[in-house]
């Protein structure tokens, strides 16, 4: 990663945010198969070598800007229990991802990412989720499992059938998961 891409602030920072903001707004009005790093760069006010340079092709900066759309813009919600905390984030985050957009950024976060940086970047915003949620569970007295146990049992799962059996997938499996993991959502104490 180059020193410009995660300088804070700056020049950097405006270019990132006009491109960013030209994807979103091109991907509503002409649909993603139409955009071209051209059109991209005219709508933010940059060159296409701008773009170029920093995202590589249209594929990296597609995925980039999904990483973005990914990433929570809440915390979790405070439900009074470990159990209905995590079965609330479950179903929202299936809610989300399940989402013919939240497939699609999936799906594009994954596709220009050679190195895995950004599957790393979207575990981690998963994981610090379930973070909080433990925290605060922590605080409470509860106890709880790790953030790596809930991921692999609730996290992963989820991420399995909404790329590759979507069918049949709804609130009652993630909270299922939720119960093989910690016992019955409803028995918080």
């Amino acid at each position: 990663m180059s020193r410009q891409m995660v300088r804070p602030g700056g020049r950097s920072a405006r270019v990132q945010a006009s491109v960013h903001t030209a994807v979103r707004e091109l991907e509503a009005e002409v649909g993603r198969d139409a955009l071209t790093v051209p059109l991209v760069a005219q709508r933010a006010g940059v060159t296409p070598s701008t773009i170029y340079r920093r995202w590589g092709d249209l594929t990296e900066l597609l995925s980039d800007v999904a990483v973005e759309r990914l990433r929570p813009d809440t915390a979790p919600k405070d439900h009074g229990g470990l159990a209905s905390d995590l079965a609330a984030w479950a179903e929202q985050f299936l809610d989300e991802m399940a989402s013919p957009a939240g497939r699609a950024y999936i799906r594009d976060a994954l596709l220009g990412d050679p190195d895995g940086t950004n599957a790393g970047q979207c575990s981690a915003y998963a994981a610090d989720q379930v973070g909080l949620i433990l925290a605060r569970a922590t605080g409470r007295g509860d106890d709880v499992p790790e953030v790596e146990t809930v991921i692999d049992r609730v996290v992963a799962p989820l991420m399995y059938r909404i790329l590759f059996r979507p069918a049949g997938l709804d609130a009652a499996y993630a909270r299922g998961l939720v119960a093989g993991l910690l016992g019955p959502v409803g028995e918080d104490g």
